[in-house]
């Protein structure tokens, strides 16, 4: 494969189609059993990897995208579940940092919760555009209404949005010393009713307004 210095790591085709509906001089294959689409955007090569759901997926995505391509920038575009009562549906955020909230090696290390072995803190850090308003995200392997999951993702880690994907990218991206951007889209807001109901309502919305961003976020990556 050629070397492509900015790669997307995408759980679902639907995300996916927000940077690809972009691309022009499109090519599509697959490695490793994983949907690679590869073209132009704004004048400019980059690759599109379909990781699928979850923090295992999204980490062999990235992985994928280092050994494949030589990534010097990893992206991540997606919808996630707003967890601030001022949020609405289709808000845009960029990512600041990022946790894996159902990590949880505190009785072994005494760390804070999320905090994974090879850190002494849970947030692991990302590039921002500036051109967004900027979050905490909160990643991990469920998606419910648990009391306790938005107690322990606002109050105790302070997240803004929550998905199941950009953690573990986060995770891959500092331990190669490369940036890592993610521009996310709310799909539902916790404490508005079933965020199960909400999401498939508000899906659409979502990936609609951010595919009208992708080409200026991508512009602004450097």
């Amino acid at each position: 494969m050629p070397d492509i210095d900015k790669v997307f790591v995408i759980a679902m085709d639907c995300e996916a189609e927000t940077v690809t509906r972009h691309l022009s001089d499109i090519a599509e294959t697959t490695l490793y059993g994983r949907k690679v689409v590869t073209g132009f955007l704004n004048g400019e090569m980059c690759a599109v990897i379909v990781s699928g759901v979850g923090k295992s997926n999204a980490a062999a995505a990235a992985s994928l995208a280092l050994a494949a391509f030589n990534a010097k920038i990893l992206l991540n575009a997606g919808v996630a579940g707003g967890l601030q009562p001022s949020m609405h549906v289709a808000d845009l955020y960029e990512v600041k940092a990022a946790v894996q909230y159902d990590f949880d090696l505190t009785q072994l290390n005494q760390t804070p919760m999320g905090t994974l072995n090879e850190y002494q803190s849970p947030f692991l850090p990302l590039a921002v555009t500036g051109n967004f308003p900027v979050v905490i995200l909160g990643t991990g392997d469920r998606f419910n209404d648990s009391p306790k999951d938005f107690e322990l993702l606002t109050s105790t880690l302070g997240a803004g949005v929550r998905d199941m994907e950009g953690g573990a990218i986060a995770h891959v991206a500092l331990r190669a010393n490369i940036p890592f951007y993610s521009l996310k889209g709310v799909s539902d807001v916790a404490g508005s009713g079933s965020t199960t109901e909400q999401y498939l309502k508000n899906l659409a919305a979502a990936l609609e307004k951010l595919a009208a961003a992708i080409p200026g976020f991508f512009a602004a990556v450097k």
